[in-house]
């Protein structure tokens, strides 16, 4: 939803799921990664973890140096609500800040309930069997974690790949459209290892077509980082 604005990214480590085409190390470590200036590129270690306030006054900092350049924070993982407890209690001073965006696997309805009211924006992923290649069937919790989201600015990802079926998208619109259909959904092409896109665009326009035949706002965006070469 908030693709083409400069956002400040905070990749927590962990993560509930396993999925196939994931490109993130988030693995626990003891050792963090601090961007040494933003957009720079290059990183400095930082020993983990951080407090509270030395993440806020990096934020002050960033924001201080580039005034209007940022428009949210996003924490991403990893799986970011694994740290529900703690991020109840880091969001209300960050926020006052910049917005706060969730980017989650959409599994954790009872951890988003202990901090979907400091959320600005929420995107949700659904992992479909072709592209994740996830070992159990996630739509129950898929539906009620959307059913807890909505009300706050939420959208749905998929990430989509030649394997992707018909029959994946219907259930995928299956769940928006018990919620609601106007809710937005963004197909993204799934990225190979080479930086190119893993389906034809004959395909991914197929998809997007039956998803509209349902739902009244769907989108097709790549990974834009990966266009980039940013991170």
């Amino acid at each position: 939803m908030l693709a083409g604005r400069r956002q400040i990214f905070v990749r927590l480590m962990e993560c509930n799921l396993d999925c196939r085409y994931c490109d993130t190390d988030f693995e626990k470590s003891d050792v963090g990664r601090l961007e040494s200036q933003p957009g720079s590129g290059t990183f400095l270690d930082l020993p983990q973890p951080l407090s509270q306030q030395k993440i806020t006054a990096i934020f002050d900092d960033w924001c201080s140096r580039l005034p209007g350049a940022h428009h949210s924070v996003s924490f991403t993982g990893g799986e970011p609500l694994l740290h529900a407890d703690i991020l109840a209690g880091w969001f209300p001073e960050i926020r006052k800040t910049l917005p706060i965006h969730l980017e989650t696997n959409g599994t954790m309805h009872s951890a988003l309930r202990l901090v979907k009211q400091q959320v600005d924006f929420i995107s949700m992923d659904m992992k479909l069997p072709s592209t994740a290649g996830c070992t159990q069937q996630l739509w129950e919790l898929h539906a009620l974690f959307l059913r807890e989201a909505y009300g706050s600015n939420v959208s749905v990802k998929v990430v989509v790949g030649e394997l992707t079926t018909d029959s994946e998208i219907g259930q995928v619109c299956d769940v928006i459209s018990s919620v609601d259909r106007t809710l937005p959904l963004f197909l993204q092409p799934l990225s190979l290892p080479d930086g190119t896109v893993g389906l034809s665009a004959a395909h991914i326009l197929h998809l997007q077509e039956l998803a509209s035949s349902r739902l009244s706002d769907v989108r097709v965006i790549p990974q834009m980082h990966k266009l980039l070469g940013a991170l």
